[in-house]
């Protein structure tokens, strides 16, 4: 899953890009408003972390320009004042979810959870194909009912393929989906994430949920 985050606050910045890169999300950083809109225009995200109070360009104008383009991507605003008149002109912009700071990360993460759970066809908080679980919040794989161990990236190219289940997911979509822009990877790299992938959740079982289509792309099939 990608994000975009767009926050002027450095050291803010930093922080949350590497624990959200620890929860295995590609994320993208921008410092200003300017520069956060023409990334949210120029590339497809799952969700955008905007804050309100930005150079350049302040986020509520961001965001309500970004609705006026048709760009729909999921936006959670930023805000250092606990004021109602933040939160009103953060929604009536087209915010979907509001946080204000200082807030704890586990309550990002969840919002951010929510959000994609929001945009997406699968609903339920957990995910399951066949008898193939997968638990967003908890960080937890099991198949059968036996725990699979997956690295960050393991687990979230998982959860990709599961929650566009039975579609086909090129090799250029994963990469989006798992590295930012700035991450220099090998043309193989997502193979490797598969071949991984393969051996932990269809070794020792008779149905095979994970497809290569050679020279297309990858797909997790319903049974």
């Amino acid at each position: 899953m990608r994000i975009l985050l767009v926050e002027d606050n450095r050291h803010l910045n930093a922080s949350l890009h590497a624990i959200l890169e620890e929860d295995g999300y590609a994320v993208d950083s921008v410092f200003d408003g300017l520069d956060g809109e023409e990334m949210a225009r120029a590339s497809v995200y799952d969700v955008i972390v905007l804050d309100i109070m930005l150079p350049g360009k302040n986020g509520i104008e961001v965001c309500r320009d970004l609705r006026n383009m048709r760009v729909t991507t999921p936006i959670l605003m930023l805000t250092a004042r606990d004021a109602l008149d933040d939160r009103v002109q953060g929604l009536d912009s087209g915010a979907d979810d509001y946080l204000v700071k200082p807030f704890e990360v586990d309550e990002l993460r969840a919002r951010i959870r929510a959000l994609l759970r929001r945009d997406s066809t699968v609903k339920a908080g957990t995910l399951q194909i066949a008898d193939l679980e997968l638990d967003p919040a908890k960080h937890v794989v099991s198949r059968a009912g036996k725990p699979i161990e997956l690295t960050a990236k393991e687990f979230a190219l998982l959860e990709y393929l599961m929650r566009n289940a039975n579609h086909l997911v090129s090799r250029e979509k994963a990469e989006e989906h798992l590295w930012s822009y700035d991450r220099m990877i090998a043309s193989n790299v997502v193979d490797v994430y598969i071949r991984r992938l393969r051996r932990k959740v269809d070794d020792g079982h008779d149905i095979k949920l994970l497809e290569t289509l050679r020279g297309a792309g990858y797909r997790l099939r319903v049974p």
